[in-house]
């Protein structure tokens, strides 16, 4: 029998749907129920591709024993923490303030007035030696509840309380030691033998690297950039990548980069092909292309949904078993090459009758302990593309539907990137595509307001937070890189506008939601980086490039004051606002405006010579012929510029200055 689950759109809540838990989604009903029945809350948060997600609802949600005490004592609500990311970022920092940790699934415990006294992740149904087992909390809790629930309701309060805390900033400021202080702690954490920063797990974390390799290029120092490329030649050799199918999992497990945790979600994806592409940009490595290309490849084979939109990634589980999908034994490899192709191919990869993979003696493909790990021999590429057709067949993949806004923007972003890196025409339609799918139906009414962050078919739901307005606009403005049409560029400085009208904080920064949404326990505010951009930082390099591209004072008054938001709020840990720290490069470094006023509708192509240099201090703008009166209105300065004789002209500015114009063919 269903649940009331079965009337949501979000894959991961109707995954639950079938559950003998009696679950509810999100919302007013549930915490009604609760008061009505006078009953605790047992809030449960996760996503449709986690596996320890999937491990507690075969253990714990699909067992009658458990589902009989939920139903008797509590109110169960699930959240689907993508659709809900402002629900899921209040209860975890919950869960590390009391744990130390955090995690997905996240476990509370909260009064009918959405106050918290208990939280953890991951809870194994029994207990075991040392660790409280999920149904003998259950009993106790609940019996404490009936009896004496003074102490729990206490507990609520004091943690409500201190979660409304207003945030302690610091004194630091946007200056050449904050950002010393922050490529020091990054070089202090980097695994120089394997890359990547830390021990176990390891996460890609794309927008370090991307600050890195930007910091080489304006500050001169060779490290930043070492370390960058040392840690995207490592994943990619390792287990993380998938050799046969393109794409990266969400994280290793171990120092090496060998095993994954298996999931592939498209934010990683889209931040990972970006980061390749512009790594390939300085010195043209073909396997920095080739990893672009490849996981760009995989997300619009695998994840681009039949109406442009990209879905929001793949599972870890097939078959039951996490990674099943991947692993290979050689006997399998023989099946499908031939027994000389396989045992070639399986030594070059790493597939050993033993194994890597635990004791499973089944193995995930890598090179890390192939020397020749960059010139591999001639017809491997139609090996690996028979190994990917044989494990689809073999085994499917279960892929998340849901169509995020936020998450889209990133891949906006990375295909525009490598439209205009790799001249690729093809990747120019894909992103045109997707932008076009997004005006279409990201909005459900007229107005900025009506943004909208979840995308089902049919239905646009949720109204957008800010990391929905930041990566959108962003995606955009590479777009406009790519194209140069000024629609993408006028409706990027729209998004830009609505995030400072309806987003900001008094003491500085923006909320993760806008005025007016739901009162939880706090507004929550996203400052650190973490498996994504932080939505600050995300504003910070946004404003950035509005300023360069536009010239407008409103605009560099913004990143001013955006950056020194971050830097009071980060004063202790620098290198965790990486991303945003891309706008202080700005700041702290010299850059240049060029505008190309074109005599025809041909680019010159002297300015395709420029675009294919790595130049991240450059912004760049095109005037078309017979005027522009989108950019007269958003770039005020590019007014009175025109060609020369007929003939294209550039006009380079720098410091608030423009030089004397010169013509170009």
């Amino acid at each position: 029998m269903s649940n009331s689950l079965i009337h949501e759109k979000s894959p991961y809540l109707l995954q639950h749907a079938e559950n003998p838990v009696d679950w509810m989604p999100w919302g007013p009903a549930a915490f009604a129920r609760a008061e009505r029945e006078d009953k605790p809350v047992f809030l449960s948060i996760g996503y449709s591709t986690c596996h320890w997600c999937h491990v507690m609802a075969r253990e714990s949600f699909e067992n009658e024993r458990v589902a009989q005490v939920l139903n008797r004592s509590y109110v169960c609500v699930k959240v689907d923490r993508e659709e809900r990311p402002d629900v899921d970022a209040v209860y975890m920092e919950v869960c590390t303030a009391l744990t130390g940790s955090g995690g997905w699934p996240l476990t509370l415990l909260l009064t009918p007035q959405k106050r918290p006294f208990f939280a953890a992740t991951y809870l194994p149904r029994e207990d075991s030696p040392g660790r409280l087992g999920l149904l003998t909390l259950l009993r106790v809790i609940a019996a404490k509840w009936r009896q004496d629930r003074e102490e729990l309701l206490a507990a609520g309060e004091e943690i409500s309380a201190a979660l409304a805390r207003p945030r302690s900033l610091g004194d630091a400021a946007p200056d050449s030691a904050f950002l010393r202080k922050a490529l020091s702690q990054l070089g202090d954490s980097f695994d120089g033998e394997y890359g990547g920063f830390g021990r176990a797990p390891k996460f890609p974390a794309a927008h370090n690297l991307l600050f890195l390799l930007r910091a080489a290029a304006l500050t001169g120092e060779k490290e930043p950039r070492h370390m960058a490329e040392r840690t995207l030649q490592q994943m990619f050799r390792g287990g993380l990548f998938d050799h046969f199918g393109g794409g990266f999992s969400r994280y290793s497990t171990d120092r090496e980069w060998l095993i994954p945790h298996f999931e592939k979600t498209l934010y990683d994806n889209a931040l990972l092909a970006y980061t390749y592409a512009e790594a390939w940009q300085e010195g043209h490595l073909p396997l920095y292309r080739q990893v672009a290309e490849a996981t760009l490849d995989y997300c619009l084979r695998e994840l681009q949904g039949p109406d442009g939109g990209f879905y929001s990634g793949q599972d870890a589980d097939s078959g039951g078993a996490e990674g099943a999908y991947y692993l290979l034994t050689p006997g399998e490899l023989e099946q499908v090459l031939g027994p000389e192709d396989g045992r070639h191919f399986a030594e070059c990869y790493d597939i050993t009758p033993e194994g890597n993979f635990g004791r499973s003696g089944k193995s995930v493909p890598n090179l890390l302990l192939n020397q020749r790990w960059n010139l591999l021999p001639e017809g491997y590429d139609d090996f690996r593309e028979k190994l990917r057709l044989y494990r689809q067949e073999r085994l499917p993949l279960r892929t998340d539907t849901k169509i995020l806004t936020g998450w889209n923007g990133l891949m906006l972003m990375a295909l525009a990137k490598a439209a205009w890196v790799f001249s690729d025409p093809r990747y120019l339609d894909r992103a045109q595509s997707l932008a076009a799918f997004l005006r279409r139906r990201a909005f459900a009414g007229p107005g900025l307001e009506a943004l909208r962050s979840c995308i089902y078919t049919g239905e646009s739901r949720f109204r957008a937070r800010l990391e929905d307005y930041a990566f959108y606009a962003l995606g955009l403005l590479e777009l406009y890189r790519a194209d140069f049409d000024e629609e993408h560029l006028a409706l990027a400085a729209a998004l830009a506008e609505e995030i400072r009208r309806r987003f900001g904080a008094r003491e500085g920064g923006y909320y993760m939601t806008a005025q007016g949404e739901e009162e939880l326990l706090k507004r929550p505010m996203e400052i650190y980086d973490g498996a994504l951009p932080s939505s600050n930082g995300a504003c910070a390099v946004l404003f950035d490039a509005l300023a360069r591209l536009t010239g407008e004072e409103s605009w560099r008054q913004a990143v001013r004051e955006q950056l020194s938001f971050l830097c009071r709020a980060g004063e202790s840990y620098p290198a965790g606002h990486a991303f945003g720290l891309i706008a202080l490069l700005s700041a702290l470094y010299p850059t240049r405006e060029l505008v190309c006023a074109a005599a025809g509708e041909a680019l010159p192509q002297a300015l395709k010579t420029v675009l294919a240099r790595y130049a991240p201090e450059l912004s760049v703008l095109v005037k078309k012929p017979g005027g522009s009166p989108v950019l007269d209105r958003l770039a005020p300065y590019t007014r009175s510029m025109g060609p020369i004789e007929g003939k294209s002209a550039f006009y380079v500015c720098s410091g608030g200055s423009c030089g004397l114009p010169f013509a170009v063919e």
